[in-house]
């Protein structure tokens, strides 16, 4: 995976202030509000939250605001972001916690893990989430669709089979990058989801 000291303050800087960032507090505020919600629709209730490579915080923000009964944990690869918004400094593609979560955010991560660790990182997030994962990840398809002013384009990419085939170890998917745990009890009728079938097995 590629060093630590890449994420520092200049690569801040460059992919997250200014107008160019990549992702907005009010786009992530978005998401935030629509995954919660769908959760809630499908009867998971959203109590404690593990933020892989957390970033700036966006999702913590939206958390704290609207979900303050929430139990909270972020995780970082840099050293620069640990100490400047406050997450723990862990290795996804090496750290597994004894806890378990309801909702696991991975937002941007994977694309820049090598086939080994990406496969690891999941098999980590499989055994730690027992409710939702949200997922957001670029695969060889999307390349071309990037925005590259705003995108580090520095990155492993892989196909969506590579990732469906690794996910469906511990997931289902259920649409708008929202996949669901095994070992929850979602159940999704045919239409509403690709992996409806599956979420009855």
């Amino acid at each position: 995976m590629p060093a630590p000291s890449r994420f520092d303050a200049q690569y801040y800087r460059r992919f997250y202030g200014g107008p160019g960032k990549t992702h907005s507090a009010s786009e992530v505020a978005r998401l935030a509000a629509g995954v919660d919600g769908i959760a809630a629709w499908l009867g998971v209730e959203i109590r404690s939250v593990l933020d892989v490579g957390a970033g700036t915080g966006l999702w913590r923000s939206w958390f704290r605001r609207h979900r303050r009964e929430v139990r909270y944990r972020s995780i970082e690869v840099s050293p620069y972001a640990c100490e400047r918004y406050g997450h723990e400094l862990r290795d996804i593609s090496r750290w597994r916690a004894r806890e378990q979560f309801d909702l696991v955010v991975c937002h941007s991560v994977l694309q820049y893990l090598d086939d080994a660790a990406a496969a690891r990182a999941l098999d980590n997030i499989g055994r730690m989430c027992r409710g939702l994962l949200y997922l957001e990840v670029v695969t060889r398809a999307d390349f071309p669709i990037l925005d590259l002013e705003k995108s580090d384009t520095r990155m492993d990419l892989r196909t969506g089979h590579w990732y469906r085939a690794h996910l469906g170890r511990h997931f289902f998917q259920i649409g708008a990058g929202l996949w669901g745990s095994r070992k929850s009890p979602i159940q999704l009728f045919d239409l509403e989801g690709p992996g409806a079938l599956e979420s009855r097995r």
